[in-house]
């Protein structure tokens, strides 16, 4: 196993403070003169010497690779059994959704690679479904990274890098050529490379406070992409509670409760660990609880638990418990549906040198979000039952994802995936450093594309493999 040695004098006094444990030190990180915006770029800059642009072009398969399937198998060895199948199936359907549920393979790649030393909140399973419309606390929709299970500190490439590779794959999953694979890859990195400059010259919270909204997703998009952007968002504003309970329940005696669709939906009535429940639920909430600010404990005491279910979500996160619960607010059209999610530690751990200070996974995963997206779900939090970790946030509040189907408008959503990124990067990093490193050329571009159109070959050869271990029995793939 390697581990990405980083710099610690580049990057952003947050990371330092995470390791100022001596007396004083932690006065001494607000004291320290920070560099200017110029002498951060010129730091960045630097790093050239040390890691060439250029050398982000490269991936060699190391003769030492670790067995794609065996990483998988070693996920799901601590996943519900009865659905591993299902994750496979996921797998299966084709490249694309390969690489979605194979965060921890990539991972494993990426800290192989060279990287440039600077830190930021990444993603770590950043590719092009990841992405999407939510609404904020004052009701408008923005646009954001949507999934931050395996969020940890680590490179800013490793997070661009999967990026460009999944927008590579997605061209070839849809009959496209290796030229409209190196279009939209270049797309995702040139959008990153400009975007994260101009943040490296604002204010601190000027960034903290920028947001993607519906009219700048708009006003950067081509005629025939905003079209479909609009749709997008009319949908979401419709995704809310109220189209939920219409979809997911069904009225018995008089009271709405969730509809069963086995394996996906199961109503259980004990936890795999063989506690009830109920008993497991209110254990659960007595953690959720102390996790929100006493607002938020507030509006949440006034709904009443209508029903629990299993719920089967995304690819890479399946055989993870997940469960869904409906509440109901002062009358029948007053829902509110939560989601707990079991956390796991994030793939990106094992890779690097600093460590954040959360025992809690889910404790984690929401100060990911909370960093990054600026305005989270207000039911945002954490709780632990059983030695199983868990974040809580709602299933359905206005929010929209746009469906990867048509190579034409691929380019126009990989530049917004890419702004959505340098944001985050932002927001969680050096921006004027990145931005210095990145430089204004396309040298940048050339390289990540290179890497992703290589990256995607490996992708099918490991989507292959997975093929092929169906195929002589060693792993099962659920019938769906």
């Amino acid at each position: 196993m390697s581990t990405v040695q980083l710099q610690s004098n580049v990057d952003p006094a947050f990371y330092r403070m995470l390791e100022a444990k001596k007396e004083g030190a932690l006065l001494e990180s607000f004291t320290i003169k920070r560099p200017s915006i110029i002498q951060r770029m010129a730091a960045g800059k630097a790093l050239r010497k040390q890691v060439p642009r250029a050398s982000h072009a490269i991936y060699d398969r190391s003769a030492h690779r670790p067995d794609p399937v065996e990483i998988l198998e070693q996920q799901n060895a601590t996943r519900v059994q009865k659905l591993v199948p299902v994750r496979y199936s996921r797998m299966l359907a084709n490249p694309f959704a390969f690489l979605r549920g194979s965060a921890a393979i990539m991972a494993s790649d990426l800290s192989t690679l060279p990287v440039s030393g600077i830190r930021v909140a990444a993603c770590g399973d950043m590719h092009l479904q990841n992405f999407g419309v939510y609404a904020t606390a004052e009701r408008n929709l923005v646009f954001s990274i949507n999934d931050f299970d395996e969020v940890y500190v680590g490179p800013w490439e490793w997070d661009l890098k999967r990026l460009a590779a999944s927008a590579a794959v997605a061209v070839n999953f849809l009959g496209g050529n290796r030229t409209q694979s190196e279009e939209v890859a270049r797309e995702c990195v040139s959008s990153y490379r400009k975007h994260i400059r101009r943040y490296a010259e604002m204010g601190h919270l000027e960034v903290w406070y920028e947001r993607i909204d519906e009219r700048a997703i708009l006003d950067s998009l081509a005629p025939e992409a905003r079209k479909r952007a609009k749709k997008i968002m009319d949908r979401a504003r419709a995704r809310g509670h109220i189209s939920t309970l219409d979809k997911m329940t069904e009225r018995v005696k008089g009271q709405h409760r969730l509809v069963e669709d086995v394996p996906l939906i199961v109503r259980e009535t004990h936890t795999g660990k063989g506690t009830s429940v109920k008993v497991a639920l209110d254990r659960f909430l007595h953690a959720y609880i102390e996790s929100l600010n006493y607002n938020r404990r507030l509006l949440l005491s006034r709904y009443q638990i209508i029903d629990v279910a299993r719920k089967v979500v995304g690819i890479g996160s399946v055989g993870t418990e997940c469960w869904v619960i409906l509440l109901q607010g002062s009358h029948d059209d007053d829902p509110l549906f939560l989601q707990f999610k079991e956390a796991k530690p994030s793939v990106l751990a094992p890779y690097t040198d600093l460590k954040l200070p959360f025992e809690q996974q889910g404790h984690r995963v929401v100060f990911g979000q909370r960093l990054i997206q600026g305005s989270p779900d207000i039911f945002l939090g954490w709780g632990e039952v059983e030695g199983t970790q868990f974040y809580i946030r709602q299933l359905a509040d206005m929010k929209g994802g746009a469906a990867v189907e048509r190579i034409e408008l691929l380019p126009d959503y990989c530049r917004v995936c890419g702004w959505a990124l340098a944001l985050a990067h932002a927001k969680s990093g050096d921006a004027a450093m990145i931005a210095g490193y990145c430089g204004k050329s396309d040298a940048l571009d050339d390289a990540f594309a290179k890497f992703a159109i290589s990256y995607a070959r490996q992708t099918e050869q490991d989507h292959e493999a997975l093929m092929h271990a169906k195929r002589i029995g060693r792993i099962k793939a659920a019938a769906l």
